[in-house]
């Protein structure tokens, strides 16, 4: 019997010990501050003194100062000179000059010289409260932080080390090698290294190029990614804005959606539309939907619309050029035109337009199987119709004079039509009036070369060489066979007007008044005493039961 009761404890008490052990490490710690050392210990009531190399715990907290008031009955401590307080599980340290360590709220309230580090993010200020329970550290008096690729400083700041997310209130300010953001509501989560607003927020490079958002912003500082909402980015050779822009700072891409628009500096020329996408580097740009530009001249202005409008720009001259399509239209002082695209070489100034092209130009349509025109001196100056060439234009009696032939070239001054030369198989009608009022009967010519004047958009005189025909029918002897040559038609319809154009797409206008806060000065605030930050604590805590109960309401 007695043999197999040894066997039985021989075989029990291992196994007791293990449950002991296993019991021992799930017992929570306890709650109260402990003393370790100190080189001089005094009582003065219900006070302990502690002098010299002070160490204690709380839990898993070790803390560390040159001198400490312990009042056990409250279990809190104010320690003083050289306070470090350290957890070395989740990594956060902090050091300061003085400090009240709350052992039942787990609350440090850190003043003086502090510096709260997690992982390798520093958190530099003179006033911070530090909840180990929530994880979340609260300064309220002008803070900075620093990480390996950024600075980042503002009046007030919530660090939650649990989310590894700090929000940054109040005169925001980050800055790294590249860039200087500023904001009044900033959350930066600190492992990515990516920056969030709320607002305005106004971003400088060391370049000089300068990103600005109305509405909030995403930056991811690491990888140098940006979106803003209600932004523009603006540089030596450009400025891009949407409701919604995508910038990538490495590879010079730009992309937007909604009320897009993309000013090329050099060839002072803005597109707009919404969506857009250009490649700086290249100097690239593609607009779609509902898509306008406008070329910016000294006297005047040149619209053209279109589904999609492209721009390129280069160091070759003959690649620098504009596309239009499909559905262009366009218009530049007195003269508009439509085609099914357009295209503008920047080089020579010259407009090409393709797929059933018109011209209009005060009271005359031109109409081709192709069309360019010349641009100089900002003016149109010349337009080169070829094959099918055919002209109409309107008398003070709305009689429709023509002239058709197989290449034509009309020549302007100051925007207007002064000549038009037709060359090849040559046919025109042309009304005689008697004082601008009373028809006198239609003038026929067949010809090999026909030059037309015009004054004021009304034809002055028309020359002919080489072997005319002509031919001349009385008042009573006109119909609708002999006033029409084969291929008229009249299309004033689809002129385009500056109505349509601003029905089309109408540019926002810029507010030359926009805040930006490069324009305000840094301010710094007065120290609040302790009264001021419980109640910012429990007014920041009423917030966010607010908050919490409408979305739980949601």
């Amino acid at each position: 019997m007695l043999k197999n009761t040894l066997k039985y404890l021989a075989f029990i008490f291992p196994t007791l010990l293990l449950a002991g052990d296993l019991l021992a490490q799930t017992q929570p710690k306890t709650k109260f501050l402990e003393i370790q050392q100190a080189d001089n210990l005094k009582n003065k009531g219900n006070v302990q003194r502690l002098l010299g190399n002070v160490f204690m715990t709380h839990q898993d907290i070790l803390i560390y100062c040159d001198s400490a008031n312990f009042i056990e009955t409250e279990n809190r401590a104010e320690l003083f000179g050289h306070v470090r307080i350290k957890n070395p599980k989740d990594t956060v340290t902090s050091t300061s000059r003085y400090a009240d360590y709350n052992g039942n709220t787990s609350l440090a309230k850190l003043r003086d010289n502090v510096v709260f580090t997690k992982s390798n993010t520093t958190l530099y200020t003179d006033f911070l409260d530090y909840n180990r329970q929530t994880g979340v550290a609260d300064y309220f008096n002008s803070g900075k932080v620093v990480d390996s690729t950024n600075v980042l400083t503002s009046q007030k700041g919530k660090y939650d080390t649990q989310l590894e997310k700090i929000t940054f209130t109040d005169n925001v300010i980050l800055v790294n090698p590249e860039y200087t953001l500023k904001s009044n509501v900033l959350y930066y989560f600190t492992l990515p290294k990516v920056a969030e607003t709320d607002g305005l927020t106004n971003i400088r490079s060391t370049k000089g190029d300068v990103l600005n958002a109305k509405k909030g912003s995403f930056y991811d500082t690491e990888n140098k990614i940006f979106r803003f909402y209600e932004g523009d980015v603006e540089n030596e050779t450009s400025r891009v804005v949407g409701d919604e822009l995508y910038y990538d700072e490495q590879e010079k891409y730009y992309e937007g959606t909604n009320n897009v628009s993309i000013f090329h500096k050099d060839r002072n020329l803005e597109i707009f539309g919404d969506e857009g996408k250009y490649w700086e580097g290249k100097k690239y740009s593609e607009v779609y939907g509902n898509a306008l530009v406008q070329k910016y001249f000294e006297a005047d202005t040149m619209y053209m619309v279109a589904d999609t409008l492209i721009s390129q720009d280069s160091e070759i001259a003959q690649e620098r050029h504009m596309l239009a399509f499909p559905n262009s239209r366009f218009i530049k002082g007195n003269m508009s035109g439509r085609s099914d695209s357009t295209v503008y070489t920047y080089s020579d100034s010259t407009i090409y337009l393709y797929g059933d092209p018109l011209l209009w130009n005060n009271k005359s349509q031109i109409s081709a199987d192709s069309i360019h025109f010349l641009i100089a001196n900002e003016n149109i100056d010349r337009a080169f119709l070829k094959n099918n060439s055919f002209a109409v234009t309107t008398d003070t009696v709305v009689n429709y004079n023509q002239i058709k032939g197989r290449e034509m070239t009309g020549f302007f001054k100051d925007g207007d039509m002064h000549r038009l030369e037709v060359e090849g198989n040559g046919e025109s009608l042309y009304f005689a009036l008697e004082n601008d009022t009373t028809v006198q009967g239609v003038n026929a010519l067949l010809c090999g070369k026909i030059i037309m004047h015009f004054d004021d958009g009304n034809i002055t005189s028309i020359n002919h060489t080489i072997n005319p025909e002509a031919s001349f029918t009385p008042p009573h002897m006109i119909t609708e066979e002999n006033t029409q040559l084969k291929g008229f038609t009249w299309r004033i319809e689809e002129r385009p007007s500056m109505e349509m154009i601003m029905t089309w797409r109408s540019p926002t206008e810029k507010d030359p008044n926009q805040k930006n806060l490069f324009d305000e000065p840094n301010i710094r605030i007065p120290f609040p005493d302790e009264d001021e930050i419980e109640k910012i604590i429990n007014e920041s805590v009423t917030e966010k039961d607010k908050s919490d109960f409408k979305v739980k309401q949601k």
